[in-house]
């Protein structure tokens, strides 16, 4: 069952320009392209030559935005094949990020919450990251019991990708693991597994 009001529940309130940045660092998956032109429309001349942006098509309806990107004429455009892919050269430039970086992130829930754990860990306070969810609402979903990670989960009840557990998806998140806590489903009743719900698409 999912529950209302969970303080760990993510927010996401948009893309908004930081006037003051010296450079926008974008991270983007899907149809977090269209959180990026949007962005771009309200951003001024001088918002294509400032901004850099780490973009995926993903899996989340992506296709067809990077002409549009590309017709923006960025500092830099990096297309990645995978958001593994992303998160690695993101990595690498917020390791030799300066002062005056401003870093936004656009996309599905899962990919949002990954960007934001990888900006920690360069030390940036996740409440300055600007978030914007766009696209599918599909979780990353850790199991509490063997501890892997299950990606683009759409159902409230869904097999661990790794220890094969019927799993209840909760509301309850971790920053920290980016992910949503799984928990056994039939554990005091093993086998009564209801019926998979689909609420995450």
């Amino acid at each position: 069952m999912l529950v209302a009001g969970i303080k760990s529940r993510p927010q996401y309130p948009g893309l908004v320009l930081d006037p003051k940045a010296r450079l926008h660092l974008i991270a983007a998956e899907g149809e977090g392209a269209l959180a990026v032109l949007a962005l771009a429309a309200a951003g001024g001349p001088d918002f294509p030559a400032k901004t850099v942006v780490y973009y995926t098509p993903g899996g989340s309806a992506g296709a067809g935005h990077v002409g549009s990107l590309e017709a923006l004429g960025l500092d830099a455009l990096h297309v990645t094949p995978t958001v593994p892919t992303l998160l690695t050269r993101l990595d690498v430039h917020l390791a030799t990020a300066t002062m005056g970086t401003r870093l936004y992130t656009a996309g599905a829930e899962g990919f949002l919450g990954q960007v934001v754990q990888l900006g920690e860990r360069h030390g940036i306070d996740h409440l300055s990251i600007r978030t914007e969810h766009c696209g599918s609402l599909a979780r990353r979903v850790q199991c509490v019991h063997c501890k892997g990670i299950t990606e683009n989960v759409t159902t409230s009840i869904v097999p661990c990708a790794h220890c094969g557990l019927s799993l209840l998806v909760r509301d309850h998140y971790s920053r920290r693991l980016a992910a949503f806590m799984g928990v056994c489903v039939d554990a005091e009743a093993p086998g009564e597994v209801p019926a998979a719900e689909e609420i995450f698409r």
